[in-house]
């Protein structure tokens, strides 16, 4: 297993690297992709009554306005879940983030949580894409496809929250966020910190990449 700041990657000629922050930078596309902010998800808690720091919010945001300073992207692509639910501050915020970076082209790609109205998107000058972005050999979606209708694509995708466990001495188990990509298709964790985890399998065809912290594992390459 190595370790390293970053890691980049080949798939399908196309060079991507992977960042601790839980983001993937496209190299020959100059573009970002971000899977599952889930912005406005503390703030929607607290608002039930659940004690969840502001801070959670704030950290994401910083999080990408690191990553935007740091590779000045063209494209920035959201793939799914970028608010959590109905309106809330947080969204003003973003939208704050959006003016301060006008040079670059926001989308997103609709995940089931993107409820809110067409107006606040187009307010926002964030362009939507319905269900699949196609971009050079990738599909880029939030639900992973199921199926392929071109063999020759790759799926990118969110929503599962991809997780691997690692296993030590004295039976400790250490369950980390990771990138995840198999043969037809690969998984973004979730950038949002305050998100849960889903425990992949791993077969003989998959790469796993685990996230500590600001270090990516290179599990299974």
């Amino acid at each position: 297993m190595s370790v390293s700041t970053t890691y980049r990657l080949q798939i399908c000629g196309q060079h991507l690297i992977l960042h601790p922050f839980r983001a993937v930078y496209w190299e020959e596309q100059n573009s970002l992709l971000i899977a599952d902010l889930h912005l406005g998800k503390a703030a929607h808690f607290r608002r039930t009554g659940i004690a969840v720091p502001a801070a959670v919010g704030d950290a994401n945001l910083d999080k990408l306005i690191s990553l935007l300073l740091d590779y000045q992207p063209d494209r920035v692509l959201f793939l799914g879940d970028l608010f959590h639910s109905e309106y809330n501050n947080q969204w003003i915020a973003f939208c704050e983030l959006l003016d301060q970076f006008s040079g670059i082209h926001f989308e997103l790609v609709r995940g089931n949580h993107d409820v809110l109205d067409e107006s606040f998107y187009e307010r926002a000058g964030l362009e939507v894409h319905a269900e699949v972005l196609e971009i050079g050999p990738f599909l880029l979606t939030h639900h992973p496809l199921t199926e392929l209708s071109k063999e020759e694509l790759y799926n990118l995708a969110g929503h599962i929250h991809p997780a691997v466990s690692l296993r030590g001495g004295g039976r400790q188990r250490l369950r980390l966020p990771c990138f995840f990509f198999g043969k037809h298709q690969g998984l973004l964790p979730a950038f949002g910190e305050f998100t849960g985890l889903a425990s992949q399998s791993v077969g003989p065809d998959d790469r796993v990449f685990a996230i500590a912290e600001d270090a990516i594992l290179a599990i299974k390459e």
